[in-house]
């Protein structure tokens, strides 16, 4: 081979192998910043999954709380019923 195709083919080597170095950093580059975007809203899920399971418990606790108002006048009408039942049918 010549001393001139030597030269073109081994700039043609450099060229590429600059080329592909230079695509391994940009792609480095763009998955670097493609993670730090997926942290910030793995960080944004994580706190609204937070507040949604505190949102659950205070409406857990709200249902119960109604749960016991229900049984309360349950029990407050059926000792109404059961007075004026007495009442009215006092035979």
């Amino acid at each position: 081979m010549s001393k001139t195709k030597l030269k073109k083919s081994s700039a043609t080597v450099s060229a590429k192998k600059q080329i592909r170095e230079y695509a391994e950093k940009n792609n480095s580059i763009r998955i670097s910043y493609h993670e730090k975007v997926c942290q910030e809203r793995m960080k944004t899920l994580f706190k609204a999954i937070d507040e949604m399971r505190k949102d659950i418990k205070s409406l857990h606790s709200d249902m119960n709380k109604g749960k016991g108002v229900i049984n309360f006048l349950v029990v407050i009408g059926g000792t109404l019923a059961v007075i004026l039942g007495f009442f009215k049918w006092d035979g």
